[in-house]
């Protein structure tokens, strides 16, 4: 768990220093930092989409996945929900970068392929590299929302934590397949956050999350029944 608490402490030092340049930013400072997130979101969503579609063994999954995940989804309202707690602290866009935040620090192949190289190898290269980078993204997204994102290491922890001791339960059913399929929903979910952030179209993203939890009940289920 070495690697996570490292991922996790390079996140919040990021909130930290992005939060100060926050202070001494003039507004169409702030726009253009916001839009260049919303770019940066698309550019990284169509890029796990693109690599990771072409190896899916299961074409439709993806599509199931979404329209399962978007009716849980939306029958709990996890983005209401969401928007109210953090409105208690926060007046400003800070629920929005916290899901952008969520996004892209935990939906990448280096955050969920981190977690199982160490638990299974001992090697902790790939979170060691996720957390240089989840500590740059953080700087500019702490410098856009504030230090509001650092609340985004937590779930990190929580989702890395899961994967690490998923993989040493069972790490015979872990395959390439199952993350290339929480790839490419994750890829979608994060071109809808970007699409968000610009303006173009408002998702409720955080209401489609639960489509990531669809691709690991279906593997499980052909694990337990031997298909």
């Amino acid at each position: 768990m070495f690697g996570t608490v490292f991922n996790v402490l390079m996140i919040i030092l990021g909130s930290c220093i992005g939060s100060v340049f926050k202070k001494g930013i003039k507004n169409e400072y702030q726009e253009i930092l916001m839009n260049s997130m919303g770019l940066a979101a698309i550019a990284l969503g169509i890029n796990s989409i693109v690599q990771h579609m072409p190896s899916s063994k299961y074409p439709v999954l993806f599509i199931v996945s979404l329209a399962l995940g978007a009716l849980i989804g939306q029958r709990f309202n996890l983005e209401l929900k969401f928007s109210k707690i953090v409105s208690r602290f926060s007046k400003g866009n800070l629920a929005e970068g916290l899901s952008t935040a969520i996004l892209l620090f935990c939906i990448g192949s280096l955050s969920i392929l981190g977690p199982v190289e160490a638990a299974l190898n001992g090697n902790l290269t790939y979170l060691f590299a996720n957390g240089m980078l989840d500590f740059i993204t953080s700087i500019v997204l702490a410098s856009t929302f504030g230090i509001g994102i650092a609340f985004s290491a937590l779930v990190l922890f929580c989702w890395q934590g899961s994967i690490y001791l998923i993989a040493t339960l069972i790490e015979n059913s872990l395959n390439t397949d199952l993350m290339n399929e929480i790839s490419i929903i994750g890829g979608i979910l994060i071109l809808c956050s970007g699409l968000s952030i610009l303006g173009i179209k408002k998702f409720k993203t955080l209401n489609l999350l639960p489509a990531l939890a669809v691709p690991p009940l279906m593997f499980l289920i052909l694990f337990v029944f031997n298909l």
